[in-house]
């Protein structure tokens, strides 16, 4: 019977107990706990009340098990007669009995009891505390789980991988200061396995210190820790966030080393780092290379190719998804229309288009929908339309300067000053403030910030003369960014450029000659989800 439940056999177990004329409670708790491990918590509730009335008496292995199917149904009306039970035969200060009331009470949703009980117990190891912090962060109460946290080292109680992932939930909501305590307990740990280090690279990761997670990261084979999946999944986006294309292709050739694929959730994971990195290529090379796709895949890389301006290449993968059966998501359709919209496919008679699909979605429009739809409304200067974009914009986000300047320009694009006055006079009633152009160059350990052909007049929105219009592109910030990165290094050599504003479109047209011309390896990255890269091998 025991072989039978071990392997999950829970029916064919039943059936041996009910053939025992005579059982005792080592039966019964070899029963009660086949049904708690397959998850068959009333089975395990209704054998323990035909215990009772057996006449047989739970002892310190049955009380934990049933405790466990109350936490698994959450009933706490039968939970509470258990720990009424434990009382009576004097097993509630039991380790194991202990553990389990705390976790019942805190299934239920009685944190205050759990906690009581904890205080109450004499025994308690580190499961007990870590069952505690988790019931905490479960809930909410991160502060109390830190307190857990802190008394547990008080009392010599060292902390284990449970502790740590029992408390990243609230590390990731709390401050830099607990960050540092997590990193501590982390760092006092005499063996941490795998779960510790990836729990630890994620807290990092959630908490925006990326520097932190690679240097961590770095740090696993000097201790003979080899990553696995999930810490290269964790890893690879910040690869991307950072512009570290080089440790993220390091970690692609240990991936095919390691044979770790094909394994979805990675690779999707490396589709995002080569296109945060500029690489649209190597993002499609791994995306061909893929047994299997999700949605994500073909939305990841409909991006890319949206965010590059690679339009048509956008079209035909939105189309190749389609045909291989999967319904595309609000994000798929977001993704495509802002391809479109940013590359000009969005023609001028399908605008009106895209707005009735727009009325027609399913969902409520978001700023990620309306916001490319006012570039394109500004691109084929279509006013009525900007201006319901607009509309619906300064609801969704009210204080974001960028469409207010958007607006601006197609008032100035038509010549319709007044209204670009009104518009800034709106700006200052409201205290928003555009802010000024500014570009990030960065050359390897070097970031240096600027706030800094034939000019293409129609994007100097100023009502001055042409001489005048000339001298205000001349200065944009990114020319000069461009410049300095040309003085400072090698042709062919890959930088990444990020600018705080919206790219002109006569940026866009310098930069594509400054490219023929100079070959540097350039990627531009803007305030949203969009870069350019300009690039022409020699």
């Amino acid at each position: 019977m025991r072989a039978f439940a071990a392997r999950g056999d829970a029916d064919t177990a039943r059936h041996m107990f009910d053939e025992f004329p005579r059982k005792n409670v080592i039966f019964y708790n070899v029963m009660i706990r086949s049904y708690v491990n397959n998850n068959m918590y009333y089975n395990a509730l209704v054998l323990y009340a035909s215990m009772l009335g057996s006449g047989i008496r739970p002892d310190n292995y049955t009380f934990p098990c049933v405790l466990k199917a109350c936490s698994g149904c959450e009933n706490l009306r039968v939970g509470l007669q258990i720990h009424a039970a434990a009382l009576r035969v004097g097993l509630d200060a039991n380790l194991f009995v202990g553990n389990g009331l705390i976790f019942m009470y805190g299934k239920c949703d009685l944190l205050c009891d759990a906690r009581r009980v904890l205080d109450g117990t004499r025994r308690k190891d580190v499961v007990s505390w870590n069952s505690m912090l988790a019931l905490f962060a479960r809930n909410g109460r991160f502060d109390d789980g830190l307190e857990v946290c802190i008394e547990m080292e008080l009392l010599s109680f060292k902390p284990d991988e449970g502790t740590l992932a029992s408390l990243s939930p609230a590390i990731t909501n709390t401050s830099a200061a607990n960050v540092a305590f997590a990193s501590e307990m982390f760092n006092k740990m005499p063996n941490n396995s795998l779960i510790s280090w990836n729990v630890m690279i994620a807290v990092y990761v959630n908490n925006s210190m990326l520097d932190k997670a690679l240097e961590l990261f770095s740090q696993m084979e000097t201790n003979g820790i080899e990553p696995d999946a999930i810490t290269l999944a964790i890893v690879l986006p910040t690869c991307g966030d950072l512009f570290a294309l080089t440790l993220g292709r390091q970690i692609h050739e240990y991936v095919v080393r390691k044979k770790l694929c094909p394994n979805l959730i990675l690779e999707n994971a490396l589709v995002d780092m080569y296109a945060k990195c500029g690489c649209s290529w190597a993002a499609r090379e791994v995306l061909d290379a893929m047994k299997s796709h999700d949605v994500v895949s073909w939305t990841s890389m409909i991006s890319v190719y949206g965010m590059n301006g690679q339009d048509r290449d956008a079209m035909a993968l939105f189309r190749k998804m389609m045909d291989s059966g999967l319904i595309p998501d609000q994000i798929a359709f977001i993704s495509i229309l802002s391809a479109c919209s940013h590359s000009g496919l969005l023609e001028e008679g399908c605008v009106d288009e895209a707005y009735k699909f727009i009325k027609e979605m399913p969902l409520e429009p978001n700023e990620r929908v309306w916001g490319p739809l006012l570039g394109a409304y500004r691109i084929y200067s279509n006013m009525s339309l900007g201006l319901i974009a607009t509309d619906h914009l300064f609801r969704l986000v009210p204080t974001q300067s960028g469409y207010y300047v958007l607006l601006s320009n197609i008032y100035a694009k038509a010549g319709r000053w007044e209204e670009v006055t009104a518009v800034s006079s709106i700006m200052k009633s409201k205290g928003i403030k555009k802010l000024p152009g500014c570009s990030n160059a960065e050359l390897g350990d070097r970031q240096d910030e600027g706030r800094w052909y034939v000019p293409e007049m129609d994007f100097a929105l100023h009502n001055v003369e042409d001489e005048d219009k000339e001298n205000h592109l001349a200065v944009h910030n990114e020319k000069l960014a461009i410049a300095f990165v040309i003085i400072n290094t090698k042709p062919g050599t890959a930088t990444k450029i990020t600018k705080n504003l919206r790219m002109c479109g006569d940026c866009h047209i310098a930069v594509k000659h400054i490219s023929k011309i100079a070959k540097p390896y350039v990627t531009m990255l803007g305030p949203m989800p969009r870069f350019k890269l300009f690039y022409y091998p020699n």
